[in-house]
């Protein structure tokens, strides 16, 4: 009986320690959870960068910065962040072990310039053959190397009523419509056909025209 009682006593003990040694392992391995926050800036420091990816590729999960290039993500100790937008450098950002609670980081973007080599896109196969095609047509030229056919006021009138916008137009267009868009966005939007006073006017204006007729 004693023999079996010490038996006991000797698992009891190895079962102690064993279940010790697993929860200390257990604890270090488990990794703190860190709410990482921060801001993305652009090349010279000064102007932010909405829209930004910033994920943790090992974990699956990410986030975007807002408008004012401010985002919030939570991480673990140890994760490594990508922090990514098109036209820069991808940045890489490793939450250190000695992390608060609650960390804060600023990343910094660097363009990503990329120089293609230039091309020349014409619709011929070799230069020769354009040659022989720009001869062939037989266009008359004055001394300057010009047709004057393709400076006549109708086709400068056409061409000026429908060529499209270029960039630098749509832009201007847009930034003197955007006050009018803040100015309606926030105005009460009315109908001009339940508007009296158009009616009266129109219906006058046909009785005028019967009376021209």
């Amino acid at each position: 009986m004693n023999e079996l009682t010490r038996l006991t006593k000797i698992a009891a003990v190895v079962f102690v320690l064993l279940l010790s040694s697993a929860g200390s392992v257990f604890a270090q391995n488990q990794k703190r959870i860190i709410q990482l926050s921060g801001i993305i800036l652009g090349p010279d420091s000064m102007s932010v960068v909405p829209g930004a990816h910033i994920y943790v590729p090992k974990a699956g999960r990410g986030t975007t910065s807002n408008r004012t290039g401010f985002f919030s993500l939570p991480v673990l100790v140890g994760d490594s962040v990508v922090v990514s937008f098109v036209g820069y450098e991808r940045q890489h950002y490793i939450v250190p072990k000695n992390a608060n609670e609650f960390h804060t980081v600023i990343v910094e973007m660097i363009e990503d310039a990329t120089f293609l080599k230039e091309i020349t896109v014409m619709p011929f196969p070799t230069e020769e053959v354009f040659k022989e095609a720009v001869l062939a047509m037989n266009i008359p030229l004055d001394d300057n190397g010009i047709d004057k056919r393709n400076l006549n006021s109708e086709l400068m009138e056409l061409m000026l009523r429908t060529t499209p916008m270029d960039g630098s137009a749509n832009y201007r267009y847009y930034m003197d419509q955007y006050p009018g868009s803040i100015n309606d966005k926030f105005s009460a939007r009315t109908n001009p056909f339940l508007n009296v006073f158009n009616w009266v006017n129109f219906i006058r204006q046909l009785k005028k025209d019967r009376k021209n007729r």
